[in-house]
């Protein structure tokens, strides 16, 4: 991973902006649309974007706000920046940034624009909608792995909350919440390739909270679990709680 994605709340906060131009002015739209307040290099600021046109002008401008331990973003010259600015998606509260890491802002665009076409406008109302009912939600379900399943499974497709289905409803769902889940899945392999796994496998890897393999199976497989999940190597000789996925090799 060449980045760490983070967001960050600029509302009211300065950030430098420095340059002209097609550039300059789309970078201030994107930063007052965050809520920054523009400042010119003097500024006391903790960021800084440097759109200028000229190779020379725009290194030389780096240097001297890095110099002051202050981030830069160098508009096209990935080798001058600290930090790159993603293209985003934008479902409010929801936020989705595509990032190349500079090595192809087309490429983050045009992924950017097959992901708006996915996503419905409803999305960040049912985000606003789950955090509106946190406190029912622990009410029903006190214990965290419980509680979590049962948000997984409402979000699952065909779900109850599927963020692409019809018509999510947080308070139906609540009025009859979704029925348990498996407790043991197995996985078998077709081949190394995480990018081969079905959807359904890959969201069962991302819900487990056991992972269980034969000690052969590649990382790239087993990164595509939860961070928190337990990972062992062989079966468990009892069941555990939660929901249990056996990722067996190919053959």
């Amino acid at each position: 991973m060449h980045s760490l994605p983070v967001f960050l709340r600029l509302e009211g906060r300065p950030v430098i902006l420095l340059g002209t131009g097609d550039a300059a002015a789309a970078k201030r739209r994107l930063l007052e649309r965050a809520g920054a307040v523009i400042a010119g290099e003097a500024g006391d600021a903790r960021l800084a974007i440097v759109a200028i046109d000229d190779a020379g002008e725009a290194e030389a401008a780096a240097a001297r706000l890095r110099a002051r331990g202050i981030l830069v973003n160098a508009t096209d010259r990935p080798a001058l920046c600290d930090f790159t600015l993603p293209a985003i998606v934008d479902r409010d509260p929801v936020l989705i940034a595509i990032g190349t890491g500079g090595a192809s802002a087309g490429l983050a665009k045009a992924l950017r624009q097959r992901i708006e076409a996915l996503l419905p406008a409803r999305l960040g109302a049912l985000a606003t909608a789950l955090h509106g009912a946190r406190d029912r939600i622990r009410r029903l379900f006190p214990e965290a792995d419980a509680r979590r399943r049962a948000i997984d499974a409402a979000l699952d497709p065909g779900g109850a909350l599927d963020p692409l289905g019809a018509a999510p409803d947080v308070e139906r769902w609540l009025d009859d919440p979704a029925g348990g889940q498996p407790t043991t899945v197995e996985i078998r392999l077709r081949s190394p390739d995480p990018d081969d796994l079905t959807l359904r496998e890959a969201r069962w890897l991302a819900r487990a909270d056991t992972l269980c393999h034969d000690g052969g199976v590649p990382a790239a497989i087993l990164d595509r679990a939860r961070a928190d999940a337990r990972c062992l190597v062989g079966e468990p000789s009892v069941a555990l709680p939660g929901v249990t996925v056996v990722v067996r090799g190919p053959g």
